[in-house]
């Protein structure tokens, strides 16, 4: 059975779509099946990230309600197994059935490796049916306290939901800002408290990729792209080192 992992943050502005997108950009580039849906309903951008803009992407909404089938969901021009479920523009949160969206989920396990849900930042409906029926959340934050803050409290509604498996991912690491505030990936931890599932420097080529209309790891093979490999292989259960920032 494939995993659902719901990747959220407590605030927005922390790089979260595009380290979801880079996530799955590399799985599928390692061979797995892998399925995008956007559910941040009426401020959808994971198709940027992925490099998919240009794509005739259907809305999740559609094949929960059977309009179309998960065999219609857009697949990615130049990644092999790489395929996009989009949010909806005209459908509220509230308006969306959980358990026509749960049922979709139950389909998707059994067709795909991974399937990674690009939540809203905050902690309205969206986010709800975005982490509810998650095997694995990824909570995405940057060394701004206010970004730490929020951290710590998604983790703690994740656990209450009975989420067990929940890691962090440190986005824009730049080690003259860490000097700066005298903080270190350790402190972090210990605020958010959480494992680290990776860390991904602060890097150009995720705005330029954007620009351009590409996947990230189709610009390039530094930076931000091989942090995003290393954690998607994390994903898989290989053992990878954690990758160091200069």
């Amino acid at each position: 059975m494939g995993q659902i992992i719901a990747v959220t943050s407590g605030k927005g502005g922390t790089g979260k779509t595009t380290v979801c997108a880079g996530i799955a950009s590399c799985l599928a580039a390692e061979g797995k099946r892998v399925l995008c849906i956007d559910a941040d309903v009426g401020l959808r951008n994971l198709d940027i990230s992925l490099g998919m803009s240009q794509e005739a992407a259907i809305p999740f909404s559609s094949v929960m309600s059977g309009e179309y089938s998960l065999e219609d969901a857009a697949e990615h021009p130049q990644i092999s197994n790489l395929f996009l479920l989009t949010a909806p523009l005209t459908v509220a949160p509230e308006e969306l059935d959980l358990t026509e969206f749960s049922t979709m989920l139950q389909t998707v396990r059994a067709r795909y490796d991974f399937c990674l849900i690009d939540a809203p930042a905050g902690l309205g409906a969206g986010f709800q049916l975005a982490t509810k029926f998650a095997d694995e959340a990824i909570i995405v934050c940057t060394a701004d306290p206010a970004s730490l803050r929020d951290a710590s409290r998604i983790t703690d509604l994740l656990q209450t939901q009975g989420l067990v498996q929940i890691r962090m991912v440190v986005n824009r690491v730049s080690t003259r800002l860490f000097r700066k505030l005298g903080a270190t990936i350790d402190d972090m931890m210990d605020e958010v408290g959480l494992p680290l599932l990776g860390i991904v420097p602060e890097d150009l080529q995720v705005t330029l990729a954007a620009a351009q209309g590409t996947a990230l790891v189709l610009q390039t093979q530094q930076g931000a792209a091989i942090a995003c490999l290393h954690i998607a292989r994390r994903l898989a259960d290989k053992k990878v080192p954690l990758m160091r920032v200069k």
